[in-house]
């Protein structure tokens, strides 16, 4: 597939995978489609990370869960939004005793990570989160690591991969390749497929900035049912993660974000040399596992187009049981075999 079209298919992406609407209606068909499936039953008592760690790096103090031996083969797990560190609760600890060393951080605008300074611009933009990490890597002492993720981590550890494969060990990446442009999200799309990025829209007017910062938990509790029908998370599950939402910098990041992948906000000069490289759709030279719920409630890529992507041991997982969008909440023991396998193979 030429880059192009692997960029129109990241587009349609929230942080990796859209949102499953159709012109029929938002709304009525998922929950519907909810209604009609045997819902996955909840876990009986959730695991919760404790981001007890904090360090400089970047533009960011970083606050971030560590579990395992310190000398152990590093691994760090990317959540995304509107998630959290808690979407790996089971996955961190599975991983560490295998003997893993496990670095769990809250990405930019996100639970306990704050801006070292008042003056660096909130900026959502891919480049960004990607160096996070990168600096993260760096103020740890890390020089190599297995990085894993999904929604806006699965993308940001796909640039990691790509634009510094000598730190990668290998990748776990949830719904494939991910790295987009801004040249590719100003193309317009058929009007089905500009349905399914309404939430994109929203956050392009100051009234979806005003309505998001209002209703922020509503917005994401929203997004989980749409993208995960069928899994039966309580209220105390999302509650546990939408602490992280009242960070002070969440509702900027989030909504710079998805103007920047529109082309309607800025990015950061000192970023452009790591997007004209994005945008040439590079290729993945670490080794790779790819991995798809069979309940995403959001129309993603066949893994036949992005598959050439991965030039090195590559596999795809599709992953049955009514998992959605947040694969390693849903699945963790799935998601896991996965880290560790892409790990081995370095």
């Amino acid at each position: 597939m030429r880059n192009i079209e692997i960029a129109n298919l990241t587009r349609r992406t929230f942080g990796g995978v859209a949102l499953g609407l159709t012109a029929a209606g938002i709304l009525g068909e998922m929950a519907g489609a909810a209604q009609a499936e045997q819902p996955t039953p909840a876990p009986a008592a959730e695991a919760t990370l404790n981001a007890s760690e904090r360090i400089d790096a970047g533009d960011l103090n970083i606050a971030y869960a560590a579990l395992g031996p310190a000398d152990g083969s590093p691994v760090l797990l990317l959540h995304g939004w509107p998630y959290d560190i808690n979407s790996f609760a089971k996955v961190a600890p599975i991983l560490a005793d295998r003997g893993h060393r496990v670095i769990v951080p809250f990405l930019r605008g996100y639970g306990g990570t704050t801006f070292l300074s008042a003056k660096t611009k909130r900026n959502g933009q891919q480049s960004a989160l990607a160096l996070d990490a990168i600096k993260l890597m760096d103020a740890l002492k890390i020089d190599r690591a297995t990085v894993a993720g999904f929604d806006w981590g699965a993308r940001t550890a796909d640039i990691v991969a790509a634009l510094w494969p000598e730190r990668c060990r290998g990748l776990v990446s949830v719904s494939g390749y991910l790295v987009g442009s801004q040249s590719a999200g100003k193309q317009p799309l058929p009007p089905s497929a500009e349905l399914q990025w309404w939430y994109q829209y929203y956050f392009a007017t100051e009234r979806g900035r005003e309505g998001y910062e209002k209703y922020t938990n509503d917005f994401a509790k929203l997004i989980w049912k749409l993208a995960s029908p069928r899994w039966n998370f309580d209220d105390a599950t999302f509650e546990r993660s939408a602490t992280a939402f009242s960070n002070p910098d969440h509702v900027a990041i989030v909504v710079h974000n998805y103007r920047w992948r529109l082309g309607l906000a800025e990015g950061e000069k000192r970023f452009d040399k790591y997007e004209q490289r994005l945008a040439t759709g590079p290729e993945i030279t670490v080794p790779t596992i790819t991995l798809e719920g069979d309940a995403n409630g959001a129309p993603h890529p066949d893994p036949k187009a992005y598959a050439a992507k991965f030039k090195a041991r590559y596999e795809h997982r599709d992953i049955a049981g009514g998992i959605g969008h947040n694969l390693p909440q849903e699945a963790p023991e799935a998601f896991a075999k996965a880290v560790i396998d892409a790990d081995s193979w370095a």
